[in-house]
């Protein structure tokens, strides 16, 4: 007989006894285990009422200790025949690890120092059918524990920290804008064009109006028709969806912070870029200071700024008069056995170049600005050099924090811009920018001077956490079907 077996027919026995575990609705808790250590000197004798789960039992007899864990943490319970009862106490051997326990007792300090509950009531409130993982050894393999978190948040009190330390992170960066005035909004997830972003999207198919939509891969387009709405410092903290390859640090189901800001620009964004980081930094580590793979990391603001002409010049050997056009970028990409999927031209050599030579040797955190416009479809030019961009991604430890850029508010020259991305896109470029007409509309209305960012949350956490897979810091990660 196996251990799920054997646990169901104790099930069956603390039925036949009416005690049926599954009966109880709620139950009145009147202390964490936390609140108990914290607070032992006053507590100390008094009647409380705790509750969770059982994570450990020892004992045999007439006397047992359990180890009860809530989310604040374990409490010790000393359960004994002679102050239970014989059938109370008898119905306790039918307890498990893994079932949920509600007692009512006494606050004490055992003869080995542990501060304790000694058991006046104890009644099993849900059965675990299952045997949790053994204690010891616990999920060491990661793929069981990103397809089965629930387990791993049970048997792990790091893992259930490292979320208690995103929301904290999501809750003062939010707490920072709005303190800032802007206004979070909510956009939609599910658009008729897939616009804001490099990347090929999901696709779905709307039965009662007939239309084709595509999960969002990015809030930026509609964000900024607030803008043009009258709105003038709005973000959104929400999903977007990219379907892509999947690797350390990419899922594609993923969370993004953007803002938009009118009257500001890049070098503004580069600001509160810095100052967002640091409101996270304060959240989750309690400092500026922080190590990732090994480096050590000072997040103090003012950071690096890099054009790519020199990180290419600096890191990577050649420049960008040697990009000045695709078969002078193919002719590069060939002479330095650049391996590209795809179209070889400018876009696609820059960004190979920089993956490959430049992102992973900017340790500490550097705004890398002046994108070719090419790459850049949405962004401002640069008035003295109009080939270049008013855009900067954020770089910490060789991995991209922040996208962001003076944006684009000259509706003919973005008509322009979005043309030669449906010619690309055409061309079989499927992650090429679509023709948006509703967006180019809005923009014909007038859009002031903006500055708009776009913050990964979940590769900030993995920075401040030390995680090396954006599968550690996602509750439930896409997982390949077992």
């Amino acid at each position: 007989m196996n251990e799920r077996d054997v646990r169901l027919q104790r099930l069956a026995e603390l039925r036949a006894r009416g005690r049926d575990p599954f009966v109880a609705t709620r139950y009145d808790r009147t202390h964490l285990a936390a609140d108990l250590k914290a607070r032992f000197e006053e507590l100390e004798g008094c009647r409380v009422r705790v509750c969770g789960r059982v994570m450990a039992r020892r004992g045999h007899g007439r006397a047992a200790f359990m180890d009860v864990c809530d989310e604040s943490g374990p409490i010790q319970v000393f359960a004994a025949q002679d102050v239970l009862g014989e059938e109370a106490y008898d119905a306790l051997r039918l307890l498990d690890v893994g079932d949920f326990i509600a007692v009512e007792g006494e606050v004490f300090r055992t003869r080995a120092g542990e501060i304790s509950v000694r058991a006046h009531r104890g009644d099993i409130i849900a059965k675990a059918i299952r045997p949790l993982p053994d204690k010891w050894h616990g999920l060491s393999d990661v793929e069981v524990r990103f397809r089965r978190r629930y387990l791993d948040l049970i048997m792990s009190p790091e893992v259930r920290g490292l979320f208690r330390k995103r929301s904290r992170m999501i809750a003062a960066i939010r707490e920072m804008l709005t303190g800032r005035g802007f206004l979070e909004v909510e956009t939609p997830m599910m658009q008729p064009i897939p616009g804001g972003a490099a990347a090929r999207p999901f696709m779905t198919h709307h039965r009662a109006l007939d239309i084709d939509l595509y999960l969002r891969v990015a809030p930026e387009l509609y964000l900024k028709r607030l803008i043009v709405g009258g709105f003038e410092r709005v973000f959104e903290i929400n999903r977007n969806f990219r379907n892509e390859g999947m690797d350390r640090s990419h899922n594609p189901e993923f969370t993004m912070l953007e803002l938009y800001w009118a009257y500001a620009d890049f070098r503004d964004i580069m600001t509160i870029t810095e100052d967002i980081t640091v409101a996270a930094a304060q959240a989750a580590c309690g400092g500026l200071k922080t190590t990732f793979a090994g480096h050590e990391v000072d997040l103090t603001p003012p950071w690096r700024r890099l054009a790519i002409d020199e990180a290419l010049r600096e890191h990577a050997g050649c420049s960008m008069s040697d990009l000045a056009d695709d078969e002078s970028a193919a002719r590069l990409a060939t002479d330095r056995g650049l391996r590209i999927d795809g179209p070889r031209n400018v876009g696609s050599v820059l960004k190979k170049l920089v993956d490959e030579f430049v992102e992973p040797r900017l340790i500490q955190p550097t705004h890398l600005m002046e994108h070719p416009v090419s790459i850049s479809p949405l962004a401002k030019r640069k008035a003295d050099q109009p080939e270049l961009t008013q855009r900067f991604e954020s770089i910490v430890c060789g991995q991209e924090l922040a996208n962001a850029f003076s944006e684009l508010n000259d509706p003919i020259d973005q008509r322009g811009r979005l043309e030669a991305q449906a010619a690309a896109r055409a061309a079989g470029d499927e992650e090429a920018h679509p023709m948006d007409e509703d967006f180019l509309e809005a923009l014909e209305y007038g859009m002031p001077p903006t500055g708009g960012l776009g913050i990964g949350v979940d590769r900030l956490l993995m920075l401040l956490a030390d995680k090396q897979s954006i599968r550690e810091v996602i509750l439930f990660p896409l997982m390949r079907p077992e």
